[in-house]
């Protein structure tokens, strides 16, 4: 019997081509980017026949790729911190990345912090560079596989043991150009035992360029340390954005990650988070804004391997016009991981009748001494309390806005401690309602 070959899309042939022209040009193991786009090329492009990305076909979306973006010059990168955030003045130890490149790194770090670019390091061997792809749940992923293939920059950074570092890390993603370019920028943060750090991203890029970042944070997070991760998706109004957090977690590590999606057409979150060690918590947050065509994807794996350790996800999702809300989330607890306790919760309020939300919330359990639960709700507005609002003299679009802030509040208030992070994301939320009214 003959064989049967895949018939192989526009964007699945442009990036092979440009796998072969850019792959010695890259730095680091050839041999590691080989194997990866190997594992991207047996499969292709994923599409909805592919239960992890039946709601979001990427095969569809993605009709070219896009050539990879080249070093930015001084132009570029003069545009590129022009898109001035609302994160930009929190006092931050900052670096930036722009089109894929880490142009500015801090010029002085407290005692206890390294930040080595990405490129640096995988050119000379870095040993952080064996705690790379911890979470082998990502491995066969199609952006991460990607990201493993074509990554050109970012950072590598290190916590180390018992350090406290007093200001976040942010690293600030911009991206700059008039016609449509490729990122693939990677980040690997290892958190020492005991050290505690507040990592803060934000992505910004162009309005009206269908440009393509796919970004990659790992962390690996050692005994008794504390992590809070906030990121904030503004890309680009064309942007088709894919985002990876993979978190492997050891004993007694508290976890805290919140995703706030607030631009781009297309976008992709993924989370793959394992418990590798007993007694650690971890909550897993976020809150969507979408309207027009807009298709913003939230997909979680959250991994629970080890005894006694407890996982929170909460998503909220407000979808307006024609738009597309995507909501997977999976929980799977190993037979020795006794004692889990894990809930996850995703909640969506349509405002229009074109309006879709997905949501697809799953447990796999191999364990008898477990609390796990989970949940889904879609729905509109309440029209008792509109109409309550609207009788104190409140006009329609001010009453909804109300609700809609107190609706997407909760994941803000419930892990974000770091007071003007949570205003500024609040802000952003209050930016989009002001906008839609």
């Amino acid at each position: 019997m003959a064989d049967i070959a895949m018939i192989k899309t526009a964007a699945e042939t442009g990036l092979a081509n440009l796998f072969a022209i850019t792959k010695s040009l890259l730095p680091g193991d050839a041999a590691h980017r080989e194997d990866a786009f190997r594992r991207f090329s047996e499969r292709g492009l994923p599409h909805r026949r592919i239960e992890e990305w039946k709601y979001t076909d990427l095969r569809a979306l993605l009709r070219d790729a896009a050539p990879f973006a080249g070093k930015p010059t001084e132009a570029d990168i003069a545009a590129a911190e022009a898109l001035d955030g609302p994160l930009t003045a929190i006092d931050s130890i900052e670096a930036v990345i722009v089109n894929g490149h880490l142009v500015r790194a801090p010029a002085a770090l407290p005692p206890g912090v390294e930040i080595v670019p990405l490129r640096e390091a995988l050119g000379s061997g870095h040993p952080l560079l064996a705690r790379m792809g911890a979470v082998g749940h990502a491995h066969d992923n199609a952006a991460y596989a990607l990201n493993a293939a074509f990554m050109s920059d970012g950072a590598v950074i290190r916590i180390a043991a018992g350090t406290h570092v007093e200001r976040p890390i942010h690293l600030r993603f911009l991206n700059t150009g008039a016609t449509p370019f490729a990122t693939a920028t990677r980040v690997l943060v290892h958190v020492e035992v005991g050290a505690s750090v507040t990592l803060l991203e934000t992505h910004a890029g162009p309005g009206g360029v269908g440009y393509q970042p796919n970004g990659v944070v790992e962390m690996v997070v050692d005994d008794h340390a504390k992590v809070a991760h906030m990121r904030l998706n503004a890309e680009g109004s064309d942007a088709l954005a894919l985002s990876t957090l993979t978190a492997r977690l050891g004993a007694k590590v508290a976890f805290d990650s919140f995703n706030l999606v607030a631009g781009t057409q297309v976008s992709r979150h993924q989370v793959y988070l394992a418990f590798a060690g007993e007694g650690s918590n971890a909550g897993i947050r976020g809150a969507t804004m979408i309207n027009g065509t807009q298709h913003a994807d939230t997909t979680l794996v959250i991994d629970h391997a080890a005894p006694g350790c407890t996982s929170r996800e909460l998503f909220k999702t407000v979808v307006d016009g024609q738009a597309t809300g995507v909501f997977q989330g999976k929980i799977i607890v190993h037979s020795r991981a006794q004692k889990t306790d894990g809930r996850m919760m995703s909640a969506a309020v349509l405002l229009s009748e074109e309006g879709t939300m997905n949501n697809k919330p799953e447990l796999e359990i191999f364990a008898d001494d477990v609390q796990c639960a989970h949940g889904a709700t879609c729905g509109q507005l309440d029209e008792d309390l509109l109409f309550y609002l609207r009788s104190r003299g409140l006009p329609l679009k001010e009453a909804e806005a109300l609700l809609l802030e107190s609706f997407l509040a909760e994941p803000i208030g419930e892990g974000i401690v770091h007071e003007d992070i949570a205003a500024a994301l609040t802000g952003v939320i209050d930016g989009w309602l002001r906008a839609r009214g």
